[in-house]
């Protein structure tokens, strides 16, 4: 007989969602295999059976956002992609401006690479002017206040994640999107770690432009996303790509109704087949029912690593960000005293085969906020080892892996009393 199998423990839910629902998969297939036509691209069945599949996925999306127009749900390849639009778009669009020299743009040292990249490259050519507001070295949180400051007549754009990558810290969006209201700054909101985990309400929150991925907390595949547009910005939102659209293709110019305006190209419709399932899923369980669920598996992880260290946590262990369930979602960083990052994620999964992530995570000025960049520590102990969960784990996952965490600081502590 062979070894007994071991069940391997997915914690990497942040980079994608693993399991997904069976429906995702099943319509995928049935997409493939009896009908495989470009949505919008003919007047035969197929075609526009094609077309009502995507047509019901914005519909979907919409509804579990609450934003009021699903033809106002544009989609992407991914998040970096909506974020790239909604950045280059208003500093491109936006009206001439009183102010002296470049745009500004404010964002937050937790923000993502997917944000720092597109400004800091746009800053390079002159086109902009980022400002990063710092935010608390012990939670994460940023504070509104700050970002207030931060606005001055140039501002053309504020973004913010809303759910950091690396510590799980949410952002008090509604708070922020109620000062950009009030300041006439358009806000732009990265969902990658929130959209499908927590409630997100487009309207009360006053988010101009939320960039999601399809493939995290929505539960889609790979490769898809989509950016939601505030009916009306789309006046003065500008396209970064042109292309075929399968309408007015009598013009030689983009179009401008909506979505067609920024969905150049053929659609990745059977993955957004797959999304459109994968929201299917949410809705009907109720992303309040979710939301609670992962709370639960977010405080049984953080109840079973304390200890009675100083900071009340296992001796040799840290945890990056907020140390209760209010203010985040159910991402955590730890580092082990004396291990590397990639060293605990080598033996999370060797001895315990738990799957996790180590690094830096993209997101340089979020560990630096924290300590863990490459300049303070050193290239080998930077970043941190990441779990994250996801709708289809349970309190047994999250036992077993606090019990191996549990397990590699007792051997480090053990080997370094020898």
């Amino acid at each position: 007989m062979g070894p007994i199998p071991v069940k391997r423990r997915y914690f990497d839910n942040a980079a994608t969602s693993f399991p997904k629902p069976p429906g995702v998969h099943e319509a995928m297939l049935r997409f493939a295999q009896t009908l495989g036509a470009s949505p919008g691209r003919g007047a035969y069945r197929e075609a526009q059976e094609a077309g009502d599949l995507l047509w019901r996925c914005r519909q979907r999306i919409a509804t579990l956002i609450n934003s009021p127009s699903p033809d106002h749900v544009v989609f992407t390849l991914n998040t970096s992609d909506a974020l790239n639009l909604g950045i280059r778009g208003v500093l491109e669009g936006a009206a001439p401006r009183r102010a002296p020299g470049p745009p500004r743009v404010v964002t937050t040292w937790m923000d993502h690479n997917s944000v720092l990249r597109p400004l800091n490259a746009l800053a390079e050519r002159g086109a902009a002017e980022p400002v990063f507001v710092p935010a608390d070295p012990e939670t994460g949180l940023v504070d509104p206040d700050d970002i207030r400051r931060a606005i001055t007549p140039g501002t053309a754009l504020v973004a913010v994640v809303h759910g950091s990558n690396v510590t799980g810290t949410v952002q008090p969006i509604g708070a922020i999107g109620r000062l950009c209201r009030e300041a006439g700054v358009p806000l732009l909101v990265d969902a990658a770690q929130t959209l499908g985990h927590i409630p997100i309400d487009v309207e009360s929150m006053c988010v101009d432009l939320l960039a999601f991925p399809g493939h995290k907390g929505l539960l889609g595949p790979l490769g898809t996303g989509g950016l939601a547009i505030r009916p009306g910005l789309e006046r003065s939102l500008a396209t970064v790509r042109e292309g075929g659209t399968g309408s007015v293709s009598e013009s030689d110019h983009q179009p401008r109704t909506m979505p067609d305006k920024y969905e150049p190209g053929s659609h990745n419709a059977i993955g957004l087949v797959g999304l459109s399932e994968g929201v299917a899923w949410l809705l009907e369980r109720g992303i309040d029912a979710i939301a609670e669920h992962e709370r639960a598996l977010t405080r049984r992880f953080l109840d079973r690593l304390a200890g009675d260290s100083d900071d009340g946590l296992l001796p040799g262990l840290r945890l990056l960000g907020p140390r209760g369930t209010d203010d985040r979602v159910g991402v955590f960083s730890i580092v082990v005293e004396g291990l590397a990052p990639g060293r605990v994620a080598d033996l999370l999964e060797e001895r315990h085969a738990i799957l996790t992530r180590a690094g830096l995570h993209c997101a340089p000025l979020a560990h630096r906020t924290f300590g863990r960049d490459p300049e303070t520590i050193g290239a080998e102990h930077a970043g941190a080892t990441r779990l994250s969960l996801g709708p289809f784990l349970t309190k047994n996952d999250v036992d077993a892996a606090t019990d191996a965490i549990t397990e590699i600081c007792r051997d480090v502590g053990a080997a370094t009393v020898a």
